[in-house]
C-alpha cells in the first residue's frame, strides 16, 4: 500500500537541479513607481486616520483630556477651554489633513525615487539581483 507520506518521501529524495539567474535592474518605470507609492500612501493614510481615532477615543475614555483641561484652566484662567479645542471633529479633521499631506508627499517621493534611480543607473550600471528556483 502506498500512502501519501511515502509518496512525499520519495519526492524529497529526488535531486532537483538548482538554477540560478542573475539579473540587473536597470530601469524603474516612472508611472509604476508613482502608482505603487500612491497605493502605499493611501494605506498609510487609512492607518493614520484609524489610529488617531482609536488613540483619541482611548485618551478621552480614560479621562486624560479632562485632567489636562483642568490643569490648563488652572494655569491659563477660567476663560480658556481645552475640551472645545480637542473635540472629535477637530482632531479627526487634523488627522485627515495630515493624511492628505502625507499622501501627496509619499507619492512625490516615489516619483523622485524613480527619476533618481534611473539617473544613477547610468553611472552605477544597475542593481544586481540573483534568483534561484528553490
Amino acid at each position: 500500500m502506498s500512502s501519501v507520506a511515502e509518496k512525499l518521501a520519495k519526492k524529497s529524495t529526488r535531486q532537483t537541479s538548482t538554477k540560478q539567474v542573475r539579473l540587473k535592474l536597470v530601469y524603474v518605470d516612472f508611472w509604476s513607481s508613482v502608482k505603487l507609492s500612491f497605493l502605499v500612501a493611501i494605506c498609510l493614510a487609512i492607518v493614520t486616520i484609524v489610529a488617531t481615532f482609536l488613540i483619541f477615543t482611548v485618551l478621552n475614555q480614560t479621562g486624560i483630556f479632562a485632567k489636562a483641561d483642568a490643569l490648563y484652566t488652572d494655569i491659563a484662567g477660567s476663560s480658556s477651554d481645552l475640551t472645545s479645542i480637542l473635540s472629535v471633529a477637530n482632531v479627526m479633521g487634523f488627522a485627515v489633513v495630515v493624511a492628505v499631506l502625507n499622501t501627496v508627499v509619499i507619492t512625490a517621493l516615489g516619483a523622485i525615487y524613480a527619476v533618481l534611480y534611473n539617473l544613477s543607473v547610468k553611472i552605477t550600471g544597475g542593481l544586481l539581483v540573483g534568483f534561484t528556483n528553490n
